[in-house]
């Protein structure tokens, strides 16, 4: 296992940290893992300090119920320890949080967690899925989303491949019509084309 400061490499420990969070979670609020997990957790080598996550909106109530719990099964959000700061300070003005492992020195995995922006990330949650090759019980947001902001929005050569990655496994399975209707929508709602 490879870690350091900014990446981690394991993919046991990323399946581990995101089980745990998502086992935690789901009895609170709908949710879905997106970005460049998904590619990793198909066997895409490469490091990450974070996973993303969109969870719906939700009662204050009900977030720091789901944040007690996060604490009391050994996660810390970095931003703050108050469930009411994180909650109107982050996440009601549409910014993420990170939950780490509750140790020492807040090493990565991270789990970046946000409000849906707009109705593209309200789409990707009720289209969520579980993905069986995978082999982690989590929801995750659909091949096609991925594949559509990772070369439609995000753009790196890291997302790129991510999206190549994603197309060779799902080759006979992806909906190309369906890409390219979000990477419309994502021109429309994000850049205003």
């Amino acid at each position: 296992m490879k870690k350091d400061r900014r990446n981690v490499d394991d993919k046991t420990i990323l399946d581990k940290f995101v089980e745990e969070f998502c086992g935690i979670i789901e009895s609170y609020v709908r949710y879905m893992v997106c970005s460049g997990f998904v590619a990793i957790a198909h066997g895409r080598t490469r490091g990450t300090e974070d996973i993303d996550m969109i969870i719906e909106k939700m009662p204050e109530e009900k977030f720091i119920d789901m944040h007690k719990e996060l604490k009391n099964k050994g996660f810390a959000c970095i931003q703050s320890e108050n469930p009411e700061i994180i909650y109107k300070h982050y996440l009601e003005k549409g910014d993420s949080v990170r939950y780490v492992y509750d140790e020492e020195g807040y090493f990565p995995p991270e789990m970046e967690i946000k409000f849906p922006k707009d109705e593209l990330d309200e789409e990707q949650l009720k289209d969520r899925i579980k993905l069986p090759l995978t082999g982690i019980d989590i929801y995750f947001s659909s091949i096609e989303s991925n594949i559509a902001f990772k070369e439609e929005y995000l753009g790196s050569d890291k997302d790129i491949e991510d999206a190549r990655h994603l197309r060779i496994i799902y080759e006979d399975k992806i909906d190309l019509e369906k890409i390219d209707k979000i990477k419309e929508k994502i021109r429309r709602l994000r850049y205003g084309k």
